[in-house]
């Protein structure tokens, strides 16, 4: 799947320097963008220590390579890959046990609106694709058969899948579980500033010129335009948007599918998701798109999240809590 970051670096993102703290040590900025998991990652952080600082976001570039060998899609040798060919994983390594007890926990309480089993969707629909067409009502049926989120068994570390041409996608939860687990290993290597974005962003502390985190929202439909900035105030954003990944010119047919019909909402454009941690607000970014605009405020409100949702005519609102910023 092709993704670009819906939320861009906004106001408060320049690289500096600036003190610690009154009397202390200037904190040496530092920062990295590779490539994982299909999408563009960038970490920022501050160090009073140079050398510590490279330390840290080697440690970071780590965890993210080992998340990616577990979860990406893109890696035919990852344990994903190697689950949705063979239907069963033996000795599941524990980061990604976690993120199917996450995602379990998640389709649950959703009733089946999140839901990691549709990738059976996605490939019919981009085969469909590459011979420039939409699939017929019938191969969805077909590939919706397949989807059930309550069709995956964990039992210790061993996973399977429990019918034949099943398959999971863990693209609407992974980069998020990727951003909490690279943001709490800063912490613990003593970086109290910082931006992960993994896809999806987790902050510490402000950034390099003393202030907030701040995201810009970028519009689904205006290139280069903003529609609204989010201070991250030390919390997570996550952002679903139609055109990460298009099968249609209208924005009707997209990567995020319906479980229960097969095709993609209808109603909105984009959600983005603040919470205490990325992986909340990954997941819950899907649950909000099946809610559609007028319910998914009172829905975030139930998760205990805040949101802001654009529909496909360009309107957005955003929840009372959520720290907008002028830009």
């Amino acid at each position: 799947m092709k993704r670009r970051a819906f939320m861009q670096l906004g106001l408060g993102s320049a690289l500096g320097a600036v003190q610690a703290s009154a009397g202390a040590s200037p904190l040496v900025w530092r920062s990295r963008t590779l490539g994982a998991m299909g999408t563009s990652m960038r970490l920022q952080l501050a160090h009073t220590d140079a050398a510590q600082a490279e330390q840290a976001l080697a440690a970071a570039i780590a965890d993210i390579r080992s998340i990616e060998d577990q979860m990406s899609l893109f890696r035919e040798d990852s344990a994903l890959c190697q689950l949705n060919r063979t239907g069963v994983l033996t000795q599941a390594p524990a980061d990604l046990l976690q993120v199917l007890h996450t995602a379990a926990q998640v389709s649950e309480r959703s009733q089946g609106a999140f839901d990691i089993t549709v990738q059976p969707l996605w490939q019919v629909f981009d085969a469909a694709r590459q011979q420039g067409r939409l699939p017929s009502a019938a191969e969805v049926s077909a590939a919706r058969s397949k989807v059930d989120w309550r069709g995956v068994q964990v039992r210790g570390d061993t996973v399977r899948l429990q019918q034949r041409g099943m398959a999971l996608t863990l693209n609407g939860i992974a980069q998020g579980y990727a951003a909490d687990k690279v943001r709490a290993r800063l912490q613990a290597l003593g970086v109290q500033h910082a931006l992960v974005d993994a896809g999806e962003y987790a902050a510490l502390g402000q950034a390099a010129h003393a202030g907030d985190w701040t995201l810009g929202v970028a519009s689904p439909r205006g290139a280069h335009a903003l529609l609204a900035g989010i201070a991250l105030q030390g919390r997570c954003v996550a952002t679903s948007a139609d055109d990460q990944c298009c099968f249609s010119a209208d924005y009707r047919n997209h990567h995020i599918f319906d479980p229960r019909t097969g095709y993609s909402p209808q109603a909105l454009s984009s959600v983005s998701v603040m919470a205490d941690s990325a992986v909340q607000a990954d997941a819950i970014t899907k649950v909000l798109f099946m809610a559609g605009y007028e319910q998914a405020l009172p829905l975030a409100k139930a998760w205990g999240v805040e949101v802001l949702v654009v529909d496909k005519q360009g309107r957005w609102q955003a929840s009372a809590g959520l720290p907008l910023r002028a830009i």
